[in-house]
Formats: C-alpha cells, structure tokens, sequence
C-alpha cells in the first residue's frame, strides 16, 4: 500500500493522546487507594489538555485525507458495519470526556457523586477519567479494526494490528507522561518512566511478533489464480496503464525492498530500543533532557513504523501492477 502521511500522523498523534489520558488516570487510581501521593488538580487538568492537544492535532491531520472534508460527518452514518464510522464516532466523544475531565481538575468543580461501602468518596473527576479510559480503548479498537478487518491484506488481518495499536500508543503517552511529571512534578516521573519502560518493551515484543509473522505469509492470490490459467510461468510484459494509474499510485509505495528494510531498523531502533535505553538511564539517574529525548526519539520511531505498517500491506492487485518484466 501506499502510505499516505495524513493518516500516519493522525493514528500516531492520537495514540500519544491517548496514551497521556492512560498514564494520568493509573497514576490517580493509584493515588485514589493512597498507593501514590496524590497530586495538585493542575498536573491532571494540564496534563488533560496537552493528551487534547496531541487528539486535536490528529484530527486536523486526518482531514488532509479526505477528498471532501465539508462531508466528513457522512462519514460516521454506517457505523453499525463499519469500523471507520465507529472511530469517527469514537475520537470526538474521546475528546469531549477528556476535555471535561481536564476542566473539571483545574475549576476545582469536583464534587462526589459516589460513596463506596468502605466509605471512599469517588468524585467526578475519578467518574470522567474513567469513561475517558474506556473511551480510549474502544477508540485504540476502533482504529486497529479499520486495517484488521481487511482479509484480503494478509498482513493486517491479525489481533496484532490492535494490540500493536495500543501498545505503541500506550508506550508513547506514558514516555511522554514521564517527560511531563519531570517537569512539573518530579516526584512522579520515575513511577510512569517505569511503566513507559514496561510498555515499550511490550510494544517491541507484539511489532516483533508481527513482523515474524508477516515475513512468513504465503500470498493466497497468484498470477495463474488471477487470470484463470494455471501455467507454470506466466510473463507479464505490459502493465496497461504507460503514464500510470489511480492504482499504480494508491496501491503501491514504489520503493525498493532494500529501502523497506532500512526503515524498518529505524523505527526498530527509534521506537524502541533508543527510547528504552534513554529511560533505564534516566531510572538510574533522573534527567529531563532524557526523558524529553525518548519521547522525540519514539515518536519519531513510530511515524516510521506507521509509515512501514502500510507500506509492507501487500495489495492483490499489485500481483498485476508491480510484476512487470
């Protein structure tokens, strides 16, 4: 396939938002049952906003994608079949529990709308933060079904699309969370450093997992399936199309294998190794320079695995289009 950099950035974008909410909200669960200390309203009600930022911005992303924008809201009308108007649906509802729960931290408007048998008090800021999780996690679903649904690529047709999904987002917002309580609140870096850390290497293992398996998939189509004839060696000479295609564009990202191969140890490295590397160092000697550079460094690792994510989706057509002798 052939990527297309509005929706690189829009998945990447919103996982890192999605990934801060997470990060926010297990630190005050913990703080909620005095596993932590709990913290001023501010580092929850900015941290809140800076995750909106990274959504807003992913979503202004996805509309350099589509070809008529003025019509984007057409865009969530099936969502009782499609897994693309389930997250058009999912992303603003995302974003307007995750506004509130932000607002609600710093207007200090927090009052208790339950009381547990024990006698803990859950106030409406624990309520919001807790929609917001299953809110990102159906939107992470979402997302992840858009591609996973896709039978015909092989490739993307895996439970490893949505774990890696989530994984990758949840490794990003929480290195990102350390970077932020570094700067604010330094007591707790170490603590979501130790879960970006844990996450990371989590992501490694289910992209690892994908690449294993997707480097030993069988195509199911073949020249001889597509056409009918079932000679042993079919020569193509002619691709139809001299000046190109709307499918020699959209289909295919015309680099070479050896190209492929080089990104995919960049992002290897970016995503995941450096960022590790760069938290093991800073858990044994804090540093916010540290943590702000692996978050840069992962990042910028996972715009390139996006980027190969939809590159190594090999597309059946491209059997007719790409194998021209």
């Amino acid at each position: 396939m052939n990527p297309a950099f509005s929706v690189i950035f829009l998945t990447t974008l919103i996982g890192v938002g999605q990934g801060l909410l997470l990060a926010l909200f297990t630190q005050q669960s913990y703080a909620l049952f005095d596993l932590l200390p709990q913290q001023e309203a501010r580092f929850y009600g900015w941290g809140a906003l800076l995750a909106l930022l990274f959504t807003v911005a992913g979503l202004i992303a996805s509309f350099f994608h589509l070809g008529r924008p003025e019509r984007a809201w057409r865009s969530a009308a099936q969502w009782r079949t499609s897994w693309l108007s389930r997250e058009v649906i999912a992303l603003p509802a995302f974003m307007g529990v995750l506004f509130l729960y932000g607002m609600t931290h710093l207007t200090g408007f927090d009052p208790v709308l339950l009381t547990l048998p024990s006698g803990l008090g859950i106030h409406a800021t624990v309520m919001l933060g807790g929609i917001a999780t299953v809110m990102a996690f159906a939107l992470f679903v979402s997302t992840g079904m858009v591609y996973a649904c896709m039978r015909f690529l092989q490739e993307w047709h895996s439970p490893l699309t949505v774990i890696n999904f989530i994984l990758l987002g949840g490794a990003s917002g929480f290195t990102l969370a350390a970077f932020y309580a570094a700067l604010v609140a330094p007591a707790q870096a170490g603590f979501f450093a130790g879960w970006a850390l844990i996450i990371t290497l989590l992501g490694l293992l289910g992209r690892g997992a994908s690449l294993w398996r997707n480097a030993r998939l069988k195509p199911k189509s073949t020249l001889q399936t597509a056409i009918g004839i079932k000679h042993p060696r079919i020569v193509q000479t002619a691709q139809g199309a001299m000046g190109g295609s709307f499918n020699t564009r959209e289909f295919f990202h015309g680099k070479s294998e050896s190209f492929l191969a080089r990104v995919k140890v960049v992002f290897l490295l970016l995503a995941f190794a450096f960022p590790a590397l760069l938290v093991v160092l800073d858990l044994s000697s804090p540093s916010t320079a540290l943590l702000g550079c692996a978050f840069i460094s992962q990042f910028v690792g996972l715009l390139a695995e996006r980027w190969y994510f939809f590159a190594e989706a090999r597309h059946p057509q491209n059997l007719y289009y790409r194998g021209v002798s």
